[in-house]
């Protein structure tokens, strides 16, 4: 299917995937690149970008790998001129790198909090809002896509840092839509329920991720190309009008807590 006709086709755009070593970040990256996207593999570790930088360019696609440390803005601020130099102005950003402690609320610590919050939300903006002024300043506009969660929308036990960071980046989202419409930015999130990865899955297969497991309606865990399609959606001129928004894709999980 040619470009023209695809309508979620990035052919000839730019993008960032923070957290790409690993996860859903690194299945995002593969699925901007088999769309035509060129990419930019962001993450705290190289050696997995650059296996993955190998796996893209195997099947004829472009990508480099890049350092970056979401909490430090010299790294961001490098991160992002060393992409567009390399890869043209980035028209996508997929904002996904983060982290989870997982400890009763009377247990987390101080620095547990920071840990998540700086790398979930203060990291989401901080990558966010460089990315954005280059699309303003270069005055092509694009399309902002942050990685939340369904424990952004709903109650979860035990990981209170996730929770607020999640909820504090969904509400991020919807602002920075609201203001950053004029210069043609479009900010969108997504909100995945229980998406079977390789950090989790031992978890999910155990008698507690069972009883999980019986409570989502759809009666499975997600697997990774279940975001495919609102991912592409979002990241492509399809949603040319779709700002603001949060697409929920857990099984209609949390429509049943």
């Amino acid at each position: 299917m040619s470009a023209a006709a695809d309508p979620f086709s990035l052919a000839g755009k730019a993008a960032l995937v923070t957290g790409a070593s690993s996860g859903l970040g690194r299945h995002a990256a593969l699925l901007l690149s088999a769309a035509g996207a060129k990419v930019g593999l962001a993450a705290r570790r190289l050696e997995p970008l650059v296996e993955l930088e190998r796996q893209i360019e195997a099947k004829d696609g472009r990508a480099i790998p890049l350092r970056l440390d979401v909490t430090d803005p010299a790294s961001v601020a490098d991160c992002v001129s060393t992409a567009e130099t390399e890869l043209g102005p980035i028209s996508i950003l997929i904002n996904n790198a983060g982290v989870a402690e997982t400890k009763p609320a009377f247990e987390v610590s101080e620095e547990d909090w920071d840990r998540v919050v700086d790398t979930n939300l203060k990291g989401a903006w901080l990558v966010a809002q460089e990315v954005a002024q280059h699309m303003a300043n270069l005055g092509h506009g694009g399309s902002i896509v942050n990685m939340a969660s369904v424990l952004g929308l709903v109650a979860g036990q035990q990981v209170p840092a996730y929770v607020a960071s999640k909820g504090g980046l969904i509400a991020l989202t919807k602002a920075l839509a609201a203001e950053w419409a004029r210069h043609d930015i479009r900010v969108n999130a997504l909100a995945p329920g229980y998406i079977e990865t390789d950090i989790n899955r031992d978890f999910l297969a155990s008698e507690a991720g069972e009883r999980l497991r019986k409570r989502i309606p759809l009666r499975r865990f997600g697997r990774p190309e279940d975001l495919d399609g609102a991912l592409l959606l979002l990241a492509s001129d399809s949603a040319r009008y779709i700002s603001g928004t949060v697409i929920v894709v857990d099984g209609a999980q949390s429509v049943t807590l």
